[in-house]
């Protein structure tokens, strides 16, 4: 749970069971976001999970888990702050004992769960971190008069004791997939002997008994799925597949007094081949989900911390900010933190895509979950919890896979008539076999198909093609279509630095005709550097250096900062002035080993009478080229020309030809003066330059290119290009700037550089171009496959299977978006 925006929104997320397709995704939406208090509700089908943005004033997380249930499914409400520990007990004599500690533990605030088992002298506590701590737990225990120890894990028992949910649902899904699939089996088998080899006596007494197992018992969830949506009069997939099983078997009890049609086999057959769809619609919905899961498993479990001057090993969870953590060579790195001690290289690949390790010293800062190479380091712990890099990594992740993209708007609109359209069209097929039974016959006379009949009473025929209607019909296949593709794309982009926030974005960004960036930390580095050194008269570089570098030691302006760190790089030792002033807006003078030294513009020359005129032509050449000059003066004669820019982005200039190729306008949106932005819009290939912009101008420039160009991208990374991103179409962040950046753009881009851009446009469009291809392939089989089963072409065993393999191939078709090239 995490608070956002005001102080009376919260977001939560609940997971979900018990849906079987669009419909009931819909259905827990709508009476989410009919409740008072519910701002918004989002329900993924695929994801399994609903967000909601609430106000805690007036309703709670547990009151929608209870609006969820009275709707027929099961909810549980995701807890990022709770944690587990094992609680080793001596002394307890009997289940009074067990008893006065569960008491104990129960009434402390933040305690979730307790079991205490007498036998084993062990209590497993579940708490809410936020509230309380293991040491707190294991003090209240020991008030008792109790001896107690906290058990010790080892990483990699604390990675087993993480449930994978996923493969629980795998395993349980297979587990009625085979129990099914015995059954049925065996019934198809008998069927052949009698059939073709020799009549079984008491054939349909054995089938009639070996059908109740698949069809109640391993169907009993989907059947469960139709009473509660019929209960809510909102009829969904599992209501087809009962109606084609369920109902069948049962009429054909029936067969006992009168002689009707056996349906047994086709009823157990029908519900098997259901259940192999769901096990591989699990299946792949589990891989494309993979995403969030590696994030997870990505994360460090334990840390390393020092208390008192000692090292003890904790869970991550109990992790503080300003513990100091000990990381070995070729450990994870806890959590966000400052490196205080030691010197490393570390592996930052998952966090920023980038392979080649980045050397790390004390004061740097390191992302929690990336990996330690060489040396051993001190980490002073920043950032804990849900403000982990890894942690707004996978709520972004989350959220994009929680939004909802343009397209999925209308399709669910008529996803949510389909299942009573089916309803309908199986009854009118039943209707027009009884009144037109001659018409059908010659069709399926005239396609004569291996599978087809019509050597059966018309009652029979017209029970045929009405359950083949019922059978065949996916609409799983068109509520998977749009999230599955969302679910790979995001996860694809997450491993390679694009965070893809809103799904909105996916659709919008392949209209983008044009793409206006900020300079300043976006097209370039954001750290002027000295690119020019003229040393003048007898001066050389390095006594030109000496003098300015000394000099601007003690000063806070970028521009100094670039002359001493040049002054650094090239090995010179610097002093510091026996005498500083500054002049705002013109420059700086001092007194270095007893002579005066002036830096500064023209303006400060000028006003201190020293003539520069001889070298104002290589001065205005250098403004020309986008580039700030400081002239340096020593006793009064012209020492230098140092020439100042804030370098481009390597890269900039191939992602920007590229953005034109791809027949996308490029723009530049900046508040530097006219000629200093056209150098660097030349330098980078951009042919719009928007110059002299205040911060709040910036929304303005972006709607006047809006009404130019309709579809506009905005990317920036400042504080100040907060509000355009947001009057963009799509916003794109650049993860090294602010997090308000971040947090008003649809899309981020982890490391920073402009070749992501590019990336992540290639990457949307190829997860909306994967959403169309879904949809087209689910309304393509649905259009023929219905139609052939209301003519009688179709059995409805072929129908079943078919309508398995439909909702599969929609999510290994997602699944093939990690082939894109992006």
């Amino acid at each position: 749970m995490s608070t956002t925006g005001s102080s009376s929104t919260e977001n939560v997320n609940i997971n979900l069971r018990g849906m079987s397709c669009t419909s009931c995704a819909q259905r827990i939406q709508h009476n989410l976001a009919e409740t008072r208090g519910i701002k918004n509700a989002r329900v993924n089908f695929a994801a399994e999970k609903a967000y909601l943005e609430y106000d805690p004033r007036l309703i709670t997380p547990p009151q929608m888990k209870e609006i969820i249930e009275t709707a027929g499914f099961e909810g549980d409400i995701e807890n990022n702050d709770s944690s587990t520990i094992s609680l080793e007990i001596s002394g307890m004599s009997c289940a009074a004992c067990t008893q006065k500690v569960e008491k104990k533990l129960s009434q402390m605030q933040g305690i979730n769960k307790v079991n205490v088992n007498l036998a084993s002298g062990i209590a497993a506590v579940n708490y809410d971190t936020s509230w309380v701590q293991a040491e707190e737990i294991k003090n209240a225990v020991a008030t008792l008069g109790y001896q107690v120890n906290l058990q010790k894990k080892k990483e990699d028992e604390f990675k087993a004791a993480d449930k994978d949910e996923e493969q629980i649902k795998l395993e349980y899904a297979a587990r009625k997939m085979w129990f099914a699939a015995s059954f049925a089996g065996a019934i198809m088998l008998l069927m052949m002997v009698h059939m073709f080899v020799v009549e079984i006596p008491y054939y349909f007494y054995i089938i009639y008994a070996l059908g109740f197992p698949p069809v109640f018992l391993a169907g009993w969830d989907t059947h469960r799925g139709t009473y509660r949506a019929v209960k809510n009069l909102s009829p969904n997939m599992d209501t087809l597949v009962t109606l084609g099983s369920l109902v069948p078997y049962l009429l054909n009890g029936l067969r006992f007094w009168l002689p009707v049609t056996s349906f047994v086999e086709m009823s157990a057959s029908i519900i098997t081949l259901h259940l192999v769809g769901r096990f591989l619609e699990t299946k792949a919905k589990g891989r494309a989900s993979q995403a969030i899961k590696k994030l997870l498993q990505m994360e460090a479990k334990t840390a390393r911390v020092l208390v008192n001057g000692e090292q003890k090993e904790v869970p991550l969870k109990e992790v503080k900010k300003g513990d100091i953590m000990l990381i070995r060579p070729g450990e994870k790195i806890p959590t966000d933190g400052a490196v205080v001690e030691g010197e490393s290289s570390v592996d930052e690949a998952m966090a920023t895509g980038e392979s080649l390790p980045v050397e790390k010293y004390p004061g740097d800062e390191v992302i929690g979950s990336t990996v330690n190479h060489q040396g051993a380091l001190k980490v002073k712990a920043t950032r804990v919890g849900e403000d982990t890099f890894l942690s707004r990594v996978i709520k972004m992740v989350e959220e994009c896979q929680g939004s909802r993209v343009p397209i999925q708007e209308f399709a669910d609109r008529i996803t949510g008539y389909f299942v009573p359209g089916v309803l309908a069209v199986a009854l009118l097929a039943f209707i027009s076999w009884m009144l037109f039974p001659e018409f059908h016959i010659e069709i399926v006379k005239f396609f004569s198909f291996p599978w087809s009949t019509t050597d059966m009473p018309l009652v029979s025929l017209a029970v045929l093609a009405t359950i083949a209607v019922l059978v065949i019909s996916c609409p799983c296949a068109l509520g998977l279509a749009t999230p599955t593709a969302v679910m790979v794309g995001s996860g694809m982009g997450a491993e390679k630095g694009i965070l893809i926030r809103k799904g909105e974005a996916i659709q919008t960004i392949k209209e983008i005709n044009l793409v206006a960036f900020d300079k300043t930390g976006t097209l370039t580095r954001g750290k002027p550097e000295i690119t020019d050194t003229r040393p003048l008269g007898n001066f050389n570089e390095q006594k030109l250096l000496y003098y300015a570098g000394s000099l601007e030691i003690n000063s806070e302006h970028p521009l100094g900062s670039a002359v001493v760190e040049k002054a650094h790089r090239e090995g010179i030792e610097l002093k510091e002035p026996s005498s500083f002033t500054s002049a705002t807006g013109k420059g700086i003078e001092g007194t270095i080993d007893g002579i005066n030294v002036y830096i500064g513009n023209r303006r400060l020359m000028n006003e201190k009478g020293i003539d520069f005129n001889n070298y104002l032509e290589e001065a205005e050449r250098l403004e020309n080229e986008g580039k700030t000059v400081l002239l340096a003066t020593v006793e009064d004669c012209p020492a230098g020309i140092l020439a100042v820019a804030d370098p481009l982005k390597e890269g900039a200039v191939d992602a920007l030809e590229e953005l034109e190729q791809m027949g996308i306008k490029t723009a530049m949106i900046t508040g530097d003066n006219r000629r200093t932005a056209e150098a660097v819009a030349q330098k980078a290939g951009i042919t719009r330059v928007i110059a002299e912009v205040m911060p709040e101008g910036k929304v303005e420039e972006i709607r006047n290119l809006q009404q130019e160009y309709h579809k506009v991208a905005m990317v920036g990374d400042g504080i100040n290009d907060a509000p355009a991103l947001t009057q963009a179409n799509v916003g794109i962040a650049l993860g090294t700037g602010t997090d308000i950046a971040m947090e008003a753009a649809e899309i981020t881009l982890v490391r920073g550089n402009l070749e992501t851009v590019v990336s992540a446009i290639k990457l949307s469009t190829a997860i909306f171009g994967k959403i169309k291809q879904n949809y087209f392939w689910a309304w393509f089989y649905n259009g023929i496959a219905i139609p052939a089963a209301f003519l009688g072409l179709i059995h409805p065993i072929i129908g079943a299977a078919a309508m398995a393999i439909s909702s599969f191939n929609v999510v290994i078709n997602s699944l093939r978006l990690r082939k894109a090239k992006i």
